[in-house]
Order: structure tokens, then sequence, then C-alpha cells
């Protein structure tokens, strides 16, 4: 590697939005992000699905499945 041209590389402190801080390393002085392994749905296990503008109830009448309720 050549002498003086590369970053220098250190411990930075990363702040997510939901408040948990870790230490990483890094070449910025900061790192703020807005989803760490503490929040985001796939590793926390809370994931939401949601029915977005009725495409189950279009898919079930397309393809004639039934549903319980009616």
């Amino acid at each position: 590697m050549k002498q003086g041209i590369h970053p220098e590389y250190k411990k930075v402190m990363v702040t997510c939005a939901c408040g948990n801080e870790f230490e990483t390393g890094s070449v910025e002085n900061e790192v703020k992000v807005e989803v760490c392994s503490e929040c985001h749905p796939f590793y926390t296990g809370r994931q939401k699905f949601a029915d977005a503008g009725g495409r189950v109830d279009r898919f079930n009448k397309k393809y004639g499945l039934k549903n319980d309720n009616q």
C-alpha cells in the first residue's frame, strides 16, 4: 500500500433513528442510520403484512378462493 493516500480508519458511534447506538469502524466522524438490527422487521420478527388496496380480496375473487366469513 502507498503511504499517505488512505483515509484514517477509526472507531465511531452509529446512531439509529430508534435510539440504538453501537460502535463500529469508519472513515467518517459520525454515522446516523434510519434502520438497524434492533428495529428492522426482518431481525425483530415484528413484520407487518398489510392488504394494500384490496389485493388479497381481488386475488381471492379472481381465483375463486372462499373466505370463511362469507
